[in-house]
């Protein structure tokens, strides 16, 4: 079983964008879809998420419209606005850079493994 991790500050905003470009997409399978696809590294509480969501929506990132899910409950679905694709072009160009830099610092001394 992969061991959670703690997300750095800033990267669960990035991670929701991420996910909502791909469409419309409700709390619940914004945070089911980041488990899955990281293979259950990451996992995002309740209580994480949704002032994540909020924040995101009051910034102009993300819309939202209450529509039916697939349980047949009302559920608030998120979409990107064109400003929140540009924010999330900004934003993971800027984490490609950051992590990159951090793995040659990571590198062993004479590029050995």
């Amino acid at each position: 079983m992969p061991e959670r991790s703690d997300l750095p500050q800033g990267t669960l905003d990035l991670l929701i964008l991420q996910v909502a470009a791909a469409g419309a997409i409700h709390g619940y399978g914004i945070a089911q879809r980041l488990q899955l696809i990281s293979r259950d590294v990451v996992q995002v509480p309740q209580g994480s998420l949704y002032p994540a969501l909020h924040r995101l929506e009051n910034r102009g990132l993300l819309t939202a419209d209450w529509k039916m899910s697939d349980t047949g409950r009302e559920a608030k679905f998120y979409r990107l606005t064109p400003k929140g694709r540009s924010e999330l072009k900004e934003q993971a160009a800027s984490w490609v850079r950051l992590t990159e830099a951090i793995g040659l610092i990571l590198r062993p001394a004479g590029g050995a493994r």
